[in-house]
């Protein structure tokens, strides 16, 4: 957000919402932020991620803030972990394993979604009035797991369900904020939709994030075509109501700390995918491989709403067996934990006695 300096009239400076304060007023910067992390993510998908968790976030703002109150007055009979004591204030009843201090310290977990999935039927389980509606599909694959824990640690910064934010009406104001501007980037939907019904998307393919000096977000080809014939203009096979998906966000290698380039290998396979499954003579049979590419019906677009996000269509690549009995593979990683534990320790030992000599010692610091 861009706010007056008021010691010198006309300078400007950024700012972000502050963390934990009311949202009231920040909704456009807070849209910024968060439609900045959904990289390639279809508006529609995003839109239900990111609504769940602002209401998840609501919900246990108000608890937190009576848990706390019930918590002081310990003394005069409350009880905290007493499910009625907040029923009685109109406020919804959050399990621990759904409070969102559980959630955001999982929140560069890989199991996130399951996480997140799990508070959601729980919150359901314990407060009928919300059974079966809230969004429980955070731990589906196609989800980007790091984008979702990013929008995790977004949301966690704003409160939009204590006494303040109910009284500012935070919740609303977000809601009706976003919901407009979701309906913005919806728009692109109707022409999306225009171009897969009139048969002119060939082929989407997902790159991986950091490809580009200018972003770190990823981005999607599109490759359209207008004759999809059999024989066609140029004499590939006939591809009229099947779009091929290809989902290459895992390969690239990083040549620095910030960007990441595909090898000519890479390159080479993906484009080889794409004439192999057009047809090209001399390319080979195309074959759809788990977890990379699929070609999919039109039919099956329309199912999932004309989403063109290749994750959504290419399913989850099998991990391999790697025939390690798990008894030997514990034991060894125990090991392993251990000696880098060891390692860390000497470290930091090593760091300690440097920063003493420097004068930094544990001592001076305590006293600073």
């Amino acid at each position: 957000m861009v706010v007056e300096n008021q010691d010198k009239p006309g300078a400007k400076a950024a700012a972000e919402p502050e963390r934990g304060s009311a949202v009231t007023g920040y909704e456009a910067e807070l849209w910024s932020m968060a439609d900045a992390l959904r990289g390639s993510m279809d508006a529609a998908e995003y839109k239900h991620v990111v609504l769940g968790l602002i209401f998840l976030k609501y919900i246990s703002d108000a608890f937190e803030e009576a848990h706390a109150q019930l918590q002081a007055e310990r003394s005069d009979g409350a009880d905290p972990e007493d499910p009625d004591e907040y029923r009685a204030q109109n406020i919804f009843w959050v399990p621990p394993e759904a409070r969102w201090f559980h959630i955001q310290a999982q929140a560069r977990q890989p199991t996130i979604g399951q996480l997140v999935d799990d508070a959601m039927r729980a919150i359901e389980r314990d407060n009928p009035v919300l059974k079966d509606v809230l969004p429980k599909d955070y731990g589906r694959p196609a989800l980007d797991k790091t984008c979702l824990g990013q929008i995790i640690d977004l949301v966690s910064g704003i409160q939009v369900g204590d006494a303040e934010a109910r009284a500012q009406d935070a919740l609303g104001r977000v809601y009706e904020y976003f919901l407009a501007q979701f309906a913005s980037a919806e728009g692109t939907r109707e022409i999306r939709q225009s171009l897969l019904e009139a048969d002119r998307v060939d082929c989407m393919v997902a790159l991986p994030g950091q490809l580009f000096y200018s972003t770190q977000i990823p981005a999607c080809l599109w490759f359209l075509a207008r004759d999809r014939r059999n024989g066609g203009r140029r004499g590939f096979r006939g591809r009229r109501g099947q779009v091929l998906f290809i989902d290459a966000r895992k390969l690239g290698r990083m040549v620095d700390r910030t960007r990441r380039e595909l090898t000519d290998e890479e390159i080479a396979r993906i484009a080889d995918t794409y004439h192999a499954w057009r047809g090209e003579d001399g390319c080979g049979a195309y074959v759809d491989t788990l977890g990379y590419c699929r070609s999919a019906t039109l039919d099956e677009v329309r199912q999932h709403e004309h989403v063109l996000t290749p994750g959504r269509y290419v399913g989850v690549e099998v991990a391999e067996d790697d025939d390690e009995p798990f008894t030997e593979k514990m034991a060894r990683l125990t090991t392993q934990w251990r000696t880098q534990q060891a390692e860390a320790n000497r470290l930091n030992a090593a760091i300690e006695k440097n920063l003493a000599a420097l004068g930094f010692g544990r001592d001076k610091t305590r006293c600073l």
